[in-house]
């Protein structure tokens, strides 16, 4: 590129003013700003790229904590806290409350959101943990030992088979809300409970629950010394048949002069074994000769994140 530029000079015996046109080539400081340019340009990619990076990896993290927010409010929306018996139950108490306080019997919609959220937030507060043996969750009992039955009681029970389960077990797998007779009794004073739970976890703890002392008047039916053991069954085999090997996953004795919700945590050994069936044996209660009542049981522990370990245990 070539520009002309106009030179302005004045002679030395001080006449007239002379323009000298004159030619100067300024190839070299175009490329020079031309380079200086394209270094600007891509010190300004690098940066963005640099950034964009950085922005990126934040977006990773940030979807890896919504999806693990998701997953624990499908855990949580797989719960379900209270069925139309339990609410029924809240509302027939609470009109009795109210009945014997000053003999107004109207229950009003806070009345109830105020009693409900009491009994969620001790639930909450008192185990924190998620219940793998929740039958509302899918979870289900698929055996256990000979049921005390006596007179007019035996048409409350009834059978899902012939051979293998009542259906009125699923009660040791719900929320029984500290209510007095809302368990299931076995007959004598051993016997055993086979569950499977919704799905394949690594054991943690087991949560044994008996009715409270303040509403209990006679608690000598609650089982004593327990053995907890689980398997990995997989959905293929058939269920309650045990296929899969047995091992110890807990070993305990139910005080009852403690809380009346204990949770005891699985032996050290069990590491990180799989387990999607598990067995409650009690060999002795705290007295009755008659029957033993189990409230409920809970399993806690967490899903395994390797698709690979659930293969090896199928």
């Amino acid at each position: 590129m070539i520009r002309k530029l106009a030179l302005k000079s004045v002679d030395s015996s001080g006449g007239s003013l002379v323009v000298v046109p004159d030619f100067v080539h300024v190839d070299v400081v175009d490329k020079k700003i031309k380079s200086e340019v394209g270094g600007l340009r891509r010190e300004l990619s690098d940066k963005f790229e640099e950034n964009a990076g950085v922005v990126n990896h934040r977006f990773e993290k940030l979807d890896s904590k919504s999806e693990m927010l998701e997953k624990k409010l499908g855990e949580l929306g797989a719960v379900e806290f209270f069925s139309k018996e339990d609410l029924d139950k809240i509302i027939d108490d609470l009109m009795n409350v109210k009945g014997d306080d000053n003999g107004d019997m109207e229950v009003t919609l806070d009345d109830i959101i105020m009693t409900t959220r009491c009994i969620l937030l001790k639930e909450i507060q008192r185990l924190g943990r998620v219940d793998y043996a929740l039958s509302s969750g899918g979870a289900m009992v698929v055996r256990h030992s000979e049921p005390f039955i006596i007179g007019k009681v035996r048409r409350w029970f009834r059978k899902i088979s012939l051979t293998t389960v009542y259906r009125d077990s699923e009660k040791m797998l719900k929320p029984s809300f500290k209510e007095s007779s809302q368990c299931f009794p076995l007959k004598g004073n051993s016997g055993f409970v086979l569950i499977r739970l919704r799905t394949t976890i690594i054991p943690e703890a087991i949560t044994l629950e008996h009715v409270d002392k303040a509403v209990g008047y006679d608690r000598s039916n609650a089982p004593k010394n327990c053995r907890v053991y689980g398997w990995h069954q997989g959905h293929d085999a058939d269920i309650g048949v045990e296929t899969g090997k047995m091992f110890l996953l807990a070993e305990f004795s139910y005080d009852l002069e403690k809380s009346n919700a204990k949770t005891f945590n699985v032996l050290d050994s069990v590491g990180f074994g799989l387990v999607d069936t598990v067995r409650l044996d009690f060999t002795s209660n705290h007295g009755s000769p008659s029957h033993t009542c189990i409230y409920r049981l809970q399993f806690h522990g967490h899903e395994p994140t390797s698709v690979s370990m659930l293969a090896t245990q199928s």
